[in-house]
């Protein structure tokens, strides 16, 4: 039986040709897109600046596809958590819709990376009005805080934040609310 090869002329074209793409592939896959890893949360209900961002209530950029990553250092008192990226989230003059609530009112959280929690604090006009300590617990992927604003009446912003046990960050969330509305 006779074997055909490809002539010389050729072999070398085709190492050449393996060789460049061998080269190239690493290449193409830096240039490509990287999926961001599963994230982190956000408040859900009442529903938080970033939850009306997600459901096209009000119109927003990419917050709208990813409302689970506000995240920046501890003690910052912004709804962006300082993210450039999601500055529309401390804009008060954007039409967020306000939400009527009771001098109690329980915070819906959803969780898609469980980072251990050290406290969640949550904060109308600068005062803090609840803070729940986990110790470094993990939090379940969807829970709740029942938070009372005391003596605290009419349209507010409440700014909730998660602050992660084991790093210096934290995440954002601002909440629209009436209270006693």
């Amino acid at each position: 039986m006779h074997r055909r090869t490809k002539p010389a002329s050729k072999r070398r074209s085709a190492t050449r040709a393996a060789v460049v793409g061998a080269g190239v592939a690493p290449l193409l896959l830096l240039a490509l897109p990287s999926q961001q890893a599963s994230a982190h949360g956000w408040i859900t209900s009442p529903p938080s600046r970033q939850q009306q961002c997600a459901q096209g209530v009000v119109p927003c950029g990419g917050i709208k596809y990813e409302p689970q990553s506000v995240e920046g250092p501890k003690g910052l008192t912004s709804c962006s958590g300082g993210n450039q990226g999601f500055g529309e989230l401390d804009d008060d003059n954007r039409g967020w819709n306000v939400t009527n609530v009771g001098s109690t009112t329980t915070f819906d959280w959803k969780i898609t990376a469980r980072h251990r929690t050290s406290t969640w604090q949550y904060f109308v006009g600068g005062q803090k009005v609840a803070e729940f300590d986990d110790g470094g617990a993990q939090p379940p992927a969807e829970f709740s805080h029942s938070v009372d604003f005391g003596g605290i009446t009419g349209k507010q912003k409440v700014l909730a934040v998660w602050n992660v046990a084991d790093t210096g960050n934290a995440f954002y969330a601002c909440i629209d609310v009436n209270i006693g509305g």
